[in-house]
C-alpha cells in the first residue's frame, strides 16, 4: 500500500471520529470537530499531491480517495443538519447528487474498467464545500438565512461539477450524440 492510499484510509477512519467529537457535548466540541475535518481535508490535498507528484496514482486510490471525501462530507452535512444549522433539503440534494455520482462511477467502471478522474470544477466545488461546512461547524450560531445561503452556493457548485462529470461520462461511454 502506498502513502496516498494510506492517507485515504486514514481519512476514512476520521469519519466516525468527526461525528463522535461533533456530538460529544463538550463546550469546545465544534472546534475539535472542525479540526478533525480540517485534518481530513489536508490529508486529501496531501494524498492527491503525493500521488500525482510521485506517480503513485492507483486504481485503488481512484476509488478510496473520493469514497473517503464523500463519506466525510456526507457525515459533516448530516451533523450540521441534525444540529439545525442547515435545512434538510440541502442533505437531500447532496445525497441525490452523490448517489448519481456513485451509480455513474459503478456503471463506468463496468463499461470501461475505470472511473473519471477529478477535474478542476470538482476540486473547486470540494474546496468551497469544505470551507462552507467548516465555517458552519465552527460558527453554528450563524443566522439561518446566511447558513442556507452559504450551503446553497456550495450546492450549486457541486451540482455544476456533477454536470461536468456527467458530460465526461456520456462522452467516454459513447452515449452522447456526435455533433
Amino acid at each position: 500500500m502506498n502513502l496516498p492510499n494510506f492517507l485515504s484510509l486514514l481519512r476514512l477512519c476520521m469519519v466516525p471520529v468527526f461525528a463522535a467529537v461533533f456530538f460529544s457535548g463538550r463546550e469546545d466540541a465544534h472546534y475539535w470537530a472542525a479540526a478533525v475535518y480540517a485534518l481530513a481535508f489536508l490529508t486529501d490535498i496531501a494524498d492527491g499531491w503525493i500521488a500525482r507528484h510521485f506517480n503513485q496514482i492507483t486504481r485503488l486510490g481512484r476509488v478510496l480517495d473520493p469514497l473517503a471525501d464523500k463519506l466525510m462530507t456526507f457525515t459533516v452535512i448530516i451533523c450540521i443538519t441534525v444540529d439545525g444549522i442547515i435545512p434538510v433539503w440541502a442533505v437531500v440534494i447532496f445525497f441525490l447528487k452523490e448517489a448519481a455520482m456513485g451509480i455513474g462511477a459503478l456503471s463506468m467502471y463496468r463499461k470501461v474498467d475505470d472511473v473519471i478522474p477529478s477535474n478542476w470544477l470538482g476540486k473547486t466545488s470540494t474546496g468551497v464545500f469544505f470551507i462552507v461546512c467548516a465555517a458552519l461547524v465552527l460558527f453554528p450560531e450563524i443566522p439561518k438565512h446566511w447558513a442556507t445561503g452559504l450551503i446553497s452556493f456550495a450546492l450549486v457548485l457541486t451540482v455544476a461539477a456533477f454536470l461536468s462529470y456527467l458530460w465526461q461520462y456520456l462522452t467516454v461511454t459513447g452515449r452522447r450524440k456526435k455533433s
